[in-house]
This record gives structure tokens, sequence and C-alpha cells, in this order.
């Protein structure tokens, strides 16, 4: 983990605000910086998910292609990311144990590790979660989980999330249309309607995280065409009665960064930071890029001003 005295260091040097938050958001997210991640070997990009360890040194990341990597992250004495080691790649199988086919069967979408090391993985295509306790070991058979509106071949649970209870939370990428709620799916054994959570035109949900501080994070994607991709992060509380504090934490420009598809939640020592990572498509103009913010607490900061 990083010395917790350099928080103050990196706020006020390296942390650049790039996107905006609306007046009623209590909080913000400030750059903290971009690492282009490349690796020669074909079975490497389309990036869907990550997750980031608790001290923020190693990593799991999952393709769309049914591979995981996972390794170490070299970061500089300011925390910035300057490396990605891989220390090992897993073709994800199926319940038999044949590896995972790209396409309908293997459109791996969505990445949640729970606090007991297992690995949850959301398809769409044949929608479904799979729980792996060994990543080269074959998928149990779990239940499939309901169709809700929007749900189709290209269009399934693409952001996972697990809560420290192990409750897992998906919610499809797509809605009825894009002025109806996304429904955020439970599963703990057997599936249940969560939530629902606001869609905002042109808006689809690509990833999710639970962060330490109990919030549900939302990434979100918009895509323009020629006009490249913007991206949206969210966050807000899952409760009993529905979602409360749903706040904008981030908002891109269009063409600031790629396709971004994973997000990861975690405590750097300092506070919340947030890592993303970009889905390239495997076209060679775009880009497998780790993007970094922290989480700056603006109602704080204005109580002290």
């Amino acid at each position: 983990m990083f010395h917790r005295r350099l928080g103050a260091l990196i706020g006020a040097a390296l942390s650049v605000a790039l996107g905006t938050a609306p007046a009623h958001a209590d909080a913000v997210l400030d750059h903290v910086g971009t690492y282009v991640w490349e690796r020669d070997e074909a079975s490497f990009g389309g990036f869907s998910g990550i997750e980031i360890s608790s001290d923020g040194t190693s990593f799991h990341a999952l393709t769309d292609r049914s591979h995981l990597y996972w390794g170490s992250i070299q970061r500089d004495e300011l925390g910035i990311v300057r490396g990605m080691t891989v220390a090992g790649r897993a073709h994800l199988k199926d319940s038999a144990g044949n590896p995972l086919p790209p396409g309908y069967t293997g459109d791996s979408e969505g990445l949640a590790i729970g606090p007991d090391g297992r690995i949850h993985v959301s398809f769409e295509g044949l929608d479904r979660v799979a729980t792996y306790e060994d990543p080269d070991a074959p998928a149990p058979r779990l239940p499939r989980p309901p169709q809700v509106p929007g749900m189709g071949q290209n269009a399934g649970l693409e952001a996972l999330a697990i809560r420290d209870d192990g409750t897992l939370v998906a919610v499809p990428e797509r809605s009825a249309n894009e002025t109806t709620p996304f429904t955020a799916l439970a599963f703990d054994g057997s599936w249940s309607k969560l939530a629902t959570i606001r869609r905002d035109p042109r808006w689809l949900a690509v990833g999710a995280d639970f962060g330490p501080d109990g919030w549900f994070y939302l990434l979100e994607r918009d895509f323009r065409g020629v006009l490249g991709f913007a991206s949206r992060v969210r966050r807000m509380r899952l409760t009993a009665d529905g979602v409360q504090d749903d706040q904008v934490l981030l908002e891109t420009r269009l063409l600031q960064y790629d396709n971004l598809e994973g997000i990861s939640v975690w405590d750097d020592g300092t506070g919340i930071r947030v890592t993303l990572i970009s889905d390239d498509n495997f076209l060679f103009l775009q880009r497998t890029e780790i993007v970094e913010y922290r989480l700056r607490d603006t109602h704080a900061q204005a109580l002290r001003n």
C-alpha cells in the first residue's frame, strides 16, 4: 500500500479534474493517471472487467472471449501505474470442462471476486453467471437469471458486482428503451429483482463494483460512432427501499478515453480510488487503457471552507 502521507501531494500535484459532477453531488472523481497496456499475443484484448486487490498491487482482468489474466501492478512513489506484469492466464471453461469459444456461449462481460477468492463471471448471449473456485476448473451449473426487458444476445448481463455478504448484483447493458430504468438482479443462491436504476438516454450499463465504502458504482458508456466513446461513473446506495443518493461522479468527453468497460473500486490508503479498463475490440486503432481516478468528497470540502 502506498504511504498515506503522499495523499496530499498526489491530490495537489497530479489530480486533474477531467469530469464534472452536478451541483447536488457530494463527490467528484479526479484523474490520477492513464497507462496503455500492451502485449503481443492473440488472446490479449477485448477487456470487459477488472478487479484490483485491496492494496492496489495486483489485478485480475477479463476479456470478452473468456480469457482471464492476473498478475502484479508496478506503481511509482505516487501510486501511478507504470507497468503490468502478467503472472498467469486461463481460458475459462463450461460445466463440462470445455474451453468457452468466442461468441454466444463465451461472451464474458462482468467480473467480481468475492472475499473468499471465488471468481464470478457474467455472460451475455447465453445469459448466465458462472462461479470458479479455480480459473482452470470447470464452472459448476448455477440457476439461469430471469429475462428482463431489454436483454438480448448482445445486451445481456454486462455489469457484475459482489457485496461483502457474497450476494451478486448484475445489471443488463440495456433496458426496454432509453427512458425505462435498468433492472438490477441479485443472486444469493436464487435470483431476485433487487432494484430499478434510473437510465438516461444514450447511456448503457457496462461495469459495476461495490466500493469499500459500501456504495454501488456503475460505469456507463455512450458510443457516438466516428465521434468515439464517452464514459460516465455514478454511485448510489442500493437499499431495501430501492436506490438512494444516485450521483454522477464523472462524465468524460468523447474520445477522451477508449471504450471503458470494466471498473474496480478500492482504497489506496488515502481514500477511494476507481480503476477503469478499456475494451479495444481487438482492433489496432484502439487501445487497452488502465485509467485511474480518486474520489474527492466535495461536501466535506464545502463544510471546511
